[in-house]
């Protein structure tokens, strides 16, 4: 053992002849290691500097409300994130539209719709595109044409990733009323990043994933209830069901290489010696708690850069909208969310207005997010006119998501380390996805499933076969 001592938790873990596996970080990434670690037999703790999981999907008390730290949703082709509600035993807490079906709000009380059809993918959304309120003839032929162009853009291919999306689309006859009204309405809240921030690659795989090759994939879900009702308290008792030991505020302080695996500390006064570790925090941590063997450039974190979400929270004393959520165009709002039900209220009407690649809100104080944006829902939604605003907070989140723009690719990390038994996880890992719940999860597999994979090849390998691994750098 480390020198600085072990815990009773550890000791338990040597004792019992079976592998022993650390994840650090108790987000969507850290849950999923977890839980496959756990099935793979190994003696799995979870350590948690929060006194929470869920990550930065999560919900907290305002009042007498539960509030979501910003509107979470994913889509029929999250394939990864819905099995994982699945083994949390949580699916009555979320739905999912059986069709696609989003209305698109204007000033003035306009309203358009992206509604998908029968009809075989792309053309499920050719009638939308044709009634399509906020473009022209001409504007949504040449969409047309852009779809079928972008089908064959390949997300795998390292000049896409150093290509503008922006500057794919002007090439592509879009105008800035198309990018505004129809092409910004999707790439903005999946990349947290304006079209012309965004990397051509990963806008590709979004859409493409999402809209383009199969009908039903777009399709939207969302949770009926607080999200720590999700990623927290089902989340919880799924550890527990599968033998993960969970301990919460312990801060870890150090990751060692030692001379029979990994040292791991944290602040609750645990230590112990590990078979291996997965790493699950956001990258500003995982960059302080990396060592110096696991390969990674030492600036990693900062060229991945990050992206802002802000969420506005409006509470009217009456019903002013009547969706579950809606996007809009030729206004500052965004996405709306109608969240009464999943706080609490008892009467009245809670909407969240989620604005993504928020930098400048970022700055702004509450009292400027209100005068700006209550005129632009009361445009936006005709029955606010006649409601009073009851209450107005702000979240905000500054390191929501890792930018996604040209040539990010680069600095996301793989899974694997160049230390054996260390592995990452995390929606900025190179999962090929944007920062999403679905990539997360994603990201929750590969790093579990790197490091059974190499817990095995260490207990079946001579020792001469383990001090060949090498340390691989994460640029590509």
């Amino acid at each position: 053992m480390s020198a600085r001592g072990f815990s009773a938790a550890a000791g338990q873990q040597a004792s019992s002849g079976r592998q022993s596996v650390v994840v650090v970080g108790g987000g969507l990434a850290g849950i999923t290691a977890a839980l496959d670690c756990a099935r793979s037999g190994a003696d799995v703790t979870l350590l948690e500097s929060r006194g929470r999981l869920g990550g930065a999907a999560y919900s907290f008390a305002q009042g007498e409300l539960t509030v979501d730290n910003g509107q979470h949703v994913f889509l029929r082709c999250c394939t990864a994130y819905r099995t994982l509600l699945e083994q949390l035993e949580a699916t009555d807490l979320v739905t999912l539209q059986p069709r696609l079906e989003l209305a698109v709000l204007g000033p003035d009380g306009r309203q358009g719709w992206l509604r998908r059809s029968r009809l075989p993918a792309p053309l499920h959304l050719a009638g939308s595109l044709v009634r399509y309120p906020y473009l022209n003839v001409r504007e949504r032929f040449a969409v047309a044409m852009a779809i079928q162009r972008l089908r064959s853009v390949d997300p795998e291919d390292p000049g896409n990733d150093k290509s503008s999306f922006g500057e794919w689309l002007r090439n592509h006859g879009q105008d800035g009323q198309a990018i505004a009204m129809l092409w910004e309405l999707i790439a903005r809240p999946t990349l947290n990043l304006t079209v012309e921030d965004a990397s051509l690659a990963q806008a590709a795989q979004v859409f493409r994933l999402g809209l383009l090759e199969d009908k039903a994939a777009g399709d939207i879900g969302w949770a009926v209830a607080p999200l720590s009702e999700i990623h927290d308290r089902a989340a919880r008792q799924a550890l527990e069901r599968a033998g993960v030991r969970v301990r919460l505020r312990a801060t870890v302080k150090a990751i060692n290489v030692t001379s029979i695996g990994l040292g791991v500390e944290a602040s609750d006064d645990y230590a112990a010696d590990v078979d291996a570790v997965v790493l699950a925090v956001p990258p500003n941590s995982a960059a302080r708690l990396l060592p110096p063997q696991a390969g990674l450039e030492h600036d990693f974190a900062s060229r991945l850069g990050r992206s802002a979400i802000v969420n506005l929270h409006v509470v009217y004393d009456r019903r002013v909208l009547d969706h579950a959520f809606a996007a809009s165009v030729g206004t500052p709002v965004q996405w709306v969310f109608d969240r009464t039900s999943s706080s609490g209220l008892k009467t009245g009407q809670y909407l969240a207005v989620s604005l993504s690649a928020a930098d400048d809100e970022l700055a702004a104080t509450n009292n400027e997010l209100r005068e700006r944006y209550l005129p632009a829902l009361s445009e936006l939604l005709p029955a606010t006119r006649s409601a009073t605003v009851e209450q107005f907070f702000v979240t905000r989140e500054h390191s929501a998501t890792f930018r996604a723009s040209p040539n990010a690719r680069t600095w996301r990390p793989v899974a694997r380390t160049g230390v054996p038994g260390l592995t990452l996880a995390g929606a900025w890992t190179d999962t090929g996805w944007p920062a999403t719940m679905e990539g997360a999860v994603r990201s929750g597999h590969t790093a579990a499933s790197e490091a059974i994979r190499q817990m095995a090849g260490a207990r079946n390998a001579p020792p001469q076969e383990m001090e060949s691994v090498g340390v691989r750098t994460s640029a590509r």
